[in-house]
């Protein structure tokens, strides 16, 4: 009986150790993303989207400025996104993106905002196929794979979406590869309306059709060694991390989050787009030339500061560190 007892035993013991053998894999395993928000809700860094319609009219040019011919612009089908994006039907589901997962809200509605109450056409054989030049923040953060499939499903369109920072969102629809852009960087939203490239749709006030907004939020190691969670502000705290030379990844692609954050940092710094301006600062200042997902992994893996959207972030964290 003892001999049997004691075998039970053992084989007991061997069985919890295999379970925790198991225990402690599945805990080796699970990615805990150090990264985390440590400024956020200030003033200087509220980010509102834009919608912008490609004038068929507009002067196409290519990368040198030559002119594009025969550009095919799908006035109808643009018409008919941006009408239901700006709808009840549209802002409500945009409004609500997020909440179920994250338990917050990850865009909200300008108050003075555009909204149309346009009736919109099924898709026809010709203006089917819509072409959305947009930022990688929005389609990051998942918005887009949230609200297009519905917008088609419900009228039969095909959104094709080409995703880039706005500087390259904006050159792409000026080469006449985009019928609309949701873009979120007003300075360069008012060139493209400037140079001819925008229009006012029927039932709008104005070419540029702002309507949502969320916030841009500053993240960093769990430590902080900059202490940027105890900065007065977000100024502060970019001045805090330029002055103990910590390591920060900037977009460095001329996108929405890029120009932000170049008006973040103290102007005697002289940090621009252009890389010269900060030659002497490549020990901690890293100019990544790439997406929000890519530069949100760059900044966990080297333990950095970065300026990103709060709806990619809480997306980033969500996927465990990565951006899908």
């Amino acid at each position: 009986m003892k001999k049997t007892l004691s075998l039970l035993l053992a084989l007991m013991l061997i069985l919890a150790l295999c379970a925790c053998g198991r225990a402690s894999e599945t805990k080796t395993d699970t990615i805990v993303v150090d990264t985390m928000i440590l400024k956020e809700a200030d003033d200087n860094m509220i980010n509102t989207y834009t919608l912008l319609a490609v004038n068929p009219d507009a002067p196409f040019v290519d990368v040198d400025g030559n002119e594009v011919p025969d550009v095919k612009v799908n006035a109808a089908g643009a018409a008919a996104l941006v009408n239901w994006l700006l709808s009840k039907e549209g802002q409500d589901a945009a409004a609500n993106y997020g909440f179920a997962d994250y338990g917050e809200y990850l865009f909200y509605l300008l108050d003075e905002r555009p909204v149309s109450t346009a009736e919109i056409p099924e898709a026809a054989e010709e203006t089917r196929l819509i072409r959305l030049s947009t930022t990688t923040s929005v389609n990051d953060s998942g918005l887009l794979g949230y609200l297009l499939p519905r917008f088609e499903e419900k009228y039969g369109y095909n959104v094709e979406v080409y995703s880039a920072g706005t500087g390259n969102a904006i050159a792409n629809a000026k080469m006449g590869n985009a019928d609309v852009i949701l873009v979120h960087a007003k300075a360069q939203e008012e060139s493209f309306v400037a140079d001819g490239f925008a229009y006012v749709l029927d039932g709008m006030d104005t070419e540029r059709m702002s309507y949502m907004y969320n916030y841009f939020v500053l993240c960093g190691p769990s430590d902080d060694p900059a202490g940027v969670k105890d900065a007065e502000d977000v100024l502060a705290a970019f001045a805090a991390i330029a002055d103990g030379e910590y390591s920060f990844v900037s977009r460095g692609d001329n996108s929405g989050t890029h120009t932000k954050e170049l008006s973040l940092w103290p102007e005697e710094l002289g940090i621009t787009a252009d890389a010269e301006s900060f030659a002497g600062y490549t020990d901690w200042y890293i100019s990544a030339n790439a997406g929000m997902g890519a530069c949100l992994v760059m900044a966990e893996q080297t333990h950095a500061y970065i300026l990103t959207d709060k709806a990619t972030f809480l997306t980033f964290v969500a996927n465990d560190g990565a951006v899908d």
